[in-house]
Formats: structure tokens, C-alpha cells, sequence
């Protein structure tokens, strides 16, 4: 069974060039393409994608508001942020937001395919510049609980875990090796 895509950039360019890259790739298809973060959002809800290419810079809403949107209408649908934002305020935002993938523009065509397969089977992929910047950040983090109380409202796996987001569930994965930075 193929992979159903989304793709989603501003620049018809750029567009293009994916659809040529990507329509290659037996077990890839690109059932839709869009330019906003509205008509991305409605895609999402009519198609059903496997996977969107998420650009972050669009001109009506960021791309990491149409991430919270699209996980929210369609929880199942994996998002790769393709960006030419490699700076960690844009990376982590995207993380939180639901992302499975970010990939910035400059990065080699093979790299963009493993983070779509990657995401596509429920996994997650960092580029590695950018899960260096995911590493740094979770060995500055004090390794105590947080003692603010919250633990009160949270499930008996959270307290084992001591997670409170998606992305310091990341870090975990990368910790104990059950994803590659």
C-alpha cells in the first residue's frame, strides 16, 4: 500500500520540484498539493494523507499552527516540517505541535525520503544537525522531578515517565536509544 502525500508549500518551485523527486518512489503518492495553511487544513480533512510536507513559512497562518490544526482534525496523519528554519525556537514548536519529521530545505533528497517512510511508519526522524540542538537541550534539563505538584493530576505511567510533552517524550526516545538523533 502506497503512502498518500500532501504537499504543502507556498512556492509553486519548490512544489514542483517534490512532485518531481517524490512521483519516482513506488510507494509514495501525492494525492494533493497546496500553497496556504487553510487549504492544507481542508485537504487534510477531505484526503486523508498519510503524511504532509509542511512547509513552515506560509502566508496566512504558520506552518506550525496548521501542525496543531491537522493533528487535531486527523490525529493519525504524520506531519515532516521541510523548512528553511533550522534554528531551535521553529524546530521545537514544530515538535510540539505534533510533527514527526523535520528536514530543513538544504538537506539531501535521500534524507527527505527516509523522514517520510520514517513518519509514514509511526516513527521519527531529526535531521541530525537539528537532534544535536534536541540533545543539547535534554542534557541542560536538572534530572530531578518537577515539584511544582502537577504529578497530582497525572497517570501512574506519566509519574513513572515524568513526561509533560511531546517533546521531552522525544528526548526520552533518544536517551534510551529508541530513536537515533
Amino acid at each position: 500500500m502506497k503512502t498518500r502525500l500532501l504537499l504543502v508549500d507556498d512556492h509553486a518551485v519548490i512544489r514542483l520540484g517534490l512532485r518531481m523527486l517524490l512521483e519516482n518512489e513506488s510507494d509514495l503518492e501525492i494525492i494533493g498539493e497546496a500553497e496556504t495553511a487553510r487549504e492544507a487544513i481542508q485537504l487534510v480533512s477531505d484526503l486523508h494523507p498519510n503524511v504532509v510536507l509542511l512547509d513552515i513559512g506560509l502566508p496566512d497562518i504558520s506552518g506550525i499552527e496548521a501542525a496543531t490544526e491537522i493533528k487535531r482534525i486527523s490525529p493519525q496523519t504524520a506531519i515532516v516540517a521541510l523548512t528553511i528554519h533550522e534554528d531551535e525556537e521553529y524546530f521545537f514548536k514544530m515538535l510540539e505541535a505534533g510533527a514527526s519529521g523535520y528536514v530543513p530545505k538544504r538537506a539531501a533528497p535521500e534524507e527527505l525520503l527516509t523522514a517520510i517512510r520514517a513518519a509514514a511508519g509511526g516513527e521519527v526522524y531529526l535531521y541530525p544537525s537539528l537532534a544535536k540542538l534536541l540533545v543539547k537541550d535534554f542534557l541542560a534539563q536538572p534530572k530531578s522531578a518537577d515539584e511544582s505538584g502537577i504529578e497530582d493530576d497525572l497517570t501512574e505511567r506519566e509519574r513513572k515517565l515524568n513526561l509533560h510533552s511531546r517533546v521531552e517524550l522525544v528526548k526520552y526516545a533518544i536517551r534510551k536509544g529508541i530513536i537515533r538523533a
